[in-house]
C-alpha cells in the first residue's frame, strides 16, 4: 500500500475499529471518538472527550476544543476554532459543549464557542449550514439547518436563528436576539432586535424591507401563501395600529394559515423586541416584487 502520510488512529476500548487518516504532525487526544473516514489535517489539534463523525474532513491548523460534538459529513477548513471556552467572565472552566450536526461547511478563521452553564450548557448547530470565513457564534446560540452566514457575520451570546435564514457579511448581532426562518439580512447591518420569519431587513440599526419573496419562492411557498404573509405584514408592521390590536386583528382574520400563526407566534415571544419597518404604507413599492 502507498504511503500517503498518514497515520492511523484507532480508538480506544472499542470492539470495532475505528480507523481513520491523520497527519502525523497532528495531536488527538486519546478519549477523542474519530468514526470511519474521518481524515485529521496537519498541525491540527483534536481536544479532550471530541466526537467526530463518519467522513468529516479537518483541514490544516484546526483547533476543536474539549467536549466539541461534529457529525458525519462536515469539512472544516483550515485555522476554524470550535469548541473554545465562551468569551464570558463569569465562565470558570465547567464541562459545557459545542454540538454540531451533519454535511456543515466550516470556512476558514470560523470561531465557535461552547456554552456557558446559563442555559442548558450547549451551543448547537444543526445541519447542512454554511459558515464563511471568520464568521463568529458565541455561546449558547443555537442554530437551525440550511442556514448561510457569510464573511464575518457574527453572533453575540445566546441568539438563536432559525432554517434557511440568511446572515450577510459583516452584519452584527446583538446577543439573545431571535432570527426567524426563511429571512435574509443584509450586509453590514447592525441587528439588536428580533427579526421575524419570511423578511427582508438592513441597516444600522436594521429595519424591515417587507418580504424575503425570492427566498421564499425559492423554497417553495404558493403565491396565496406569500400574499397572505404579505397582507399580514402589512397589517403588523404598516398600519397606524398598535402591536398588540393589529397582531390580535391579524389571528382573527388569518387564524387558518399556519405560516400566519407562526409569525404571530414568533412576534408575540419577542423578549427583546422586534425591529420595525423602515418606512410607512408608502414605501410598499420597493419590495421586490
Amino acid at each position: 500500500m502507498q504511503d500517503t502520510g498518514f497515520k492511523i488512529h484507532e480508538m480506544e476500548n472499542k470492539t470495532i475499529d475505528k480507523e481513520v487518516k491523520i497527519d502525523p504532525t497532528a495531536i488527538v487526544h486519546p478519549t477523542a471518538e474519530l468514526d470511519n473516514g474521518v481524515e485529521i489535517g496537519p498541525y491540527t489539534i483534536i481536544g479532550e472527550g471530541v466526537k467526530i463523525g463518519k467522513g468529516t474532513r479537518i483541514e490544516s491548523h484546526v483547533v476543536i476544543d474539549n467536549w466539541t460534538v461534529i457529525g458525519s459529513g462536515c469539512h472544516v477548513f483550515q485555522f476554524a476554532s470550535i469548541g473554545a471556552p465562551p468569551q464570558d467572565l463569569q465562565y470558570k472552566g465547567e464541562k459545557t459543549e459545542a454540538i454540531i450536526g451533519n454535511n456543515n461547511v466550516i470556512r476558514e478563521f470560523v470561531t465557535i464557542h461552547r456554552a456557558t452553564t446559563k442555559e442548558d450548557r450547549k451551543t448547537v448547530i444543526g445541519d447542512n449550514n454554511l459558515l464563511m470565513a471568520y464568521v463568529h457564534i458565541a455561546h449558547d446560540c443555537r442554530l437551525g439547518n440550511n442556514i448561510i452566514m457569510a464573511n464575518t457575520a457574527t453572533l453575540g451570546g445566546h441568539v438563536s436563528i432559525n432554517d434557511y435564514a440568511i446572515v450577510g457579511g459583516l452584519v452584527a448581532v446583538h446577543q439573545f436576539v431571535r432570527i426567524g426562518e426563511h429571512c435574509i439580512i443584509g450586509g453590514a447591518s447592525a441587528v439588536s432586535k428580533d427579526v421575524p420569519p419570511y423578511v427582508l431587513a438592513v441597516g444600522n440599526r436594521a429595519r424591515l424591507y417587507g418580504l424575503n419573496k425570492v427566498g421564499l419562492k425559492r423554497h417553495g411557498f404558493s403565491k396565496e401563501e406569500i400574499n397572505d404573509i404579505k397582507r399580514a405584514y402589512n397589517m403588523i408592521f404598516r398600519s397606524a395600529m398598535p402591536l398588540a390590536e393589529s397582531l390580535e386583528k391579524v389571528g382573527d382574520e388569518m387564524s387558518g394559515s399556519e405560516r400566519i400563526r407562526h409569525f404571530i407566534d414568533f412576534i408575540k415571544a419577542a423578549k427583546r423586541g422586534v425591529i420595525k419597518d423602515r418606512g410607512t404604507r408608502g414605501s410598499e413599492v420597493h419590495e421586490n416584487d
